[in-house]
C-alpha cells in the first residue's frame, strides 16, 4: 500500500481568532498516482472549523489511535500503508502546533497531531468513526489546558476507538514507559567504539520514549555520581516546593565547599531564594548551593530514603559536595529512571516539571551528550566530572519531535580527554540512529522483567 506524494501537503487558510479554531488550515491531499499493486490513500482532509479529520483509501484498512504524552500527541497509525515520500511536518498554530506524516515502520504510516506543552486532549472524547470500509473520520475535541491539579488528563485512557500503548508482553521502565526492543542494529557500532576505547569503563542506558526501543550496555553498573547527583536532588527540591516547604535559604559556614560554583566566595550568612539556589546548583553546578539544598531537604539520609521510594537502586548520597573521592553513587539506569518519572508527571506538578526541565536546559557544560546531537536538538541534562569519572544524563527532544532519555558514565585515566570524546561519539551514534526514518529494532524483545 503506497501513500503517494503531492507538493504542498498542507495549505494554510485564514487564522481563526477563537480558541475553538486553533488549527490554522484546512487541506485536502489526493494521491497523484496509483501504484501498480497495493492500496493507496485516496485523500485526506482536515476541517479546521470542526476539528475534524477525514481520510479515505481505495481499499479497506484498520486505523489505530493512541495518545502519547509530554507533549501530547494524537497518533493515527495506518497499518499496511507505505509512505512514498520523506517525512513531512507542518507547523500549524499556537496550541495545536504540528501535524506530521511519517513512515513509522516498514508496514505503517503514522499521522501525528502535536499540542503545545501544557495542553492535552481528553482521549475519551476523541472519536474514530468508520464511515465506510475505506472511509474514516477522526473528531478531535477541544484541547484542555493543564494545571498543576490536572495531571490525570495526561494519562492514556483507552476507549473503543483507541489502541493501548502497552501490549500484553511489554514491560514498563520505571512503571511509566513501555519497553519494546533492544536497539540491536546499533549495538555493534557502540561495542566497536568501546573496543577502540578499551581503557575506559562505561555504563550507558538510552530509551526512545515514543517506540520503547532501548540501548542498555551496563546500565545497572554503579559509578561515582559526581555532580549528576544534583539531578535527583533537583527533583526532590521541586517536590518540596510543590508542598510549600521551601522558601529562603541561608549560607552556613559548614555548608561552604570548594570545587565548582561561585557561592563559595560569597559572605557566610547571606540569604538566597530557593529558586536562585537550585538554579545555581544545576546551571553552574554550584557545590555550595547543593549542600544548602541537601541540608534544607532534611539531609542525605532522608534524601536517600526518598530516592528508594522512586525505585532508584544505586543512587546514594554518602558525603556532602565536593565529593572528589566519588563516594556518592548512581547508575545510568537510575538517572534515566528519574527522568522518565519526571517527564511522565509522576514526581512533581506540571509547573514544577517544566521549571525543572528549563533549568536543566540551561546547564553550561556542553562537551558530553550535547556535543553529539544534531542541529536543532534540545537537551535537558546534568553532567558530572571528578577527574577520573565523567557522566551525563539528559532528556533529548529532536527536531522531528522524537524524544529519548540518555545516560552514560565513564571512568578514565585522570582528566583524559578521550573519555569526553567517547561520550560525544556514543551520543552521536545514538542520535543518528534515532534520526533515521525507520530505525531497525530487534524482532523479539527479552521483556521478562519490569524495570
Amino acid at each position: 500500500m503506497l501513500l503517494t506524494h503531492k507538493e504542498n501537503i498542507l495549505k494554510f487558510s485564514s487564522l481563526l481568532p477563537s480558541f475553538l479554531s486553533l488549527f490554522l488550515f484546512g487541506s485536502t491531499v489526493k494521491a497523484t498516482a496509483m501504484p501498480a499493486a497495493g492500496v493507496a490513500i485516496a485523500n485526506w482532509h482536515f476541517d479546521s472549523n470542526r476539528n475534524h479529520l477525514d481520510f479515505t483509501t481505495d481499499e479497506n484498512i484498520q486505523p489505530k489511535l493512541q495518545l502519547l504524552t509530554n507533549p501530547t500527541r494524537l497518533v493515527i497509525d495506518l497499518p499496511g500503508v507505505t509512505l512514498g515520500y520523506p517525512q513531512t511536518s507542518q507547523r500549524v498554530g499556537l496550541v495545536i502546533q504540528v501535524i506530521r506524516i511519517e513512515q513509522f515502520n516498514a508496514q505503517t504510516t503514522r499521522m501525528v497531531v502535536t499540542l503545545a506543552p501544557g495542553y492535552t486532549f481528553d482521549l475519551a472524547q476523541v472519536k474514530l468513526q468508520e464511515e465506510s470500509p475505506n472511509h474514516w473520520s477522526v473528531q478531535l475535541p477541544q484541547p484542555i489546558r493543564l494545571t498543576a491539579t490536572q495531571p490525570k488528563y495526561l494519562e492514556i485512557t483507552p476507549t473503543q476507538s483507541s489502541i493501548p500503548t502497552v501490549s500484553n508482553n511489554s514491560t514498563l521502565f520505571a512503571g511509566v514507559v513501555p519497553m519494546h526492543s533492544p536497539m540491536k542494529a546499533l549495538e555493534p557500532q557502540i561495542k566497536a567504539l568501546m573496543s577502540r576505547y578499551s581503557f575506559l569503563k562505561t555504563g550507558m542506558f538510552f530509551l526512545d520514549l515514543d517506540t520503547g526501543d532501548y540501548l542498555d550496555i551496563g546500565g545497572d553498573r554503579v559509578f561515582p555520581a559526581a555532580s549528576t547527583i544534583k539531578l535527583p536532588i533537583l527533583i526532590a527540591f521541586f517536590q518540596d516546593l510543590d508542598a510549600g516547604k521551601v522558601t529562603i535559604l541561608t549560607m552556613r559556614r559548614d555548608l561552604v565547599t570548594n570545587g565548582s560554583g561561585t557561592m563559595q566566595y560569597e559572605r557566610v550568612g547571606k540569604k538566597y531564594t530557593a529558586l536562585e539556589t537550585i538554579t545555581k546548583m544545576v546551571t553552574i553546578s554550584d557545590n555550595t548551593a547543593t549542600n544548602m539544598i541537601i541540608d534544607r531537604l532534611g539531609g542525605a539520609a532522608k534524601l536517600n530514603q526518598r530516592f528508594r521510594t522512586w525505585g532508584l537502586k544505586d543512587t546514594v548520597i554518602r558525603h556532602l559536595l565536593a565529593d572528589l573521592r566519588g563516594t556518592n553513587t548512581t547508575s545510568s539506569e537510575d538517572m534515566a529512571r528519574v527522568l522518565a518519572l519526571v517527564v511522565n508527571n509522576k514526581l512533581v506538578s506540571l509547573q514544577s516539571r517544566e521549571q525543572a526541565l528549563d533549568i536543566l536546559r540551561r546547564t553550561t557544560i556542553h562537551t558530553l551528550l550535547p556535543a553529539g546531537l544534531g542541529k536543532g536538538a534540545v537537551i535537558a541534562n546534568k553532567t558530572g566530572d571528578i577527574g577520573f569519572l565523567i557522566g551525563d544524563a539528559g532528556f533529548v527532544t529532536m527536531p522531528n519531535g522524537k524524544r529519548y532519555l540518555a545516560a552514560i558514565f565513564v571512568t578514565r585515566p585522570y582528566k583524559d580527554s578521550r573519555g569526553r570524546d567517547f561520550i560525544r561519539q556514543v551520543s552521536q551514534l545514538v542520535y543518528n540512529y534515532l534520526n533515521q526514518e525507520n530505525p531497525v529494532a530487534a524482532v523479539d524483545s527479552p521483556n521478562s522483567v519490569t524495570r
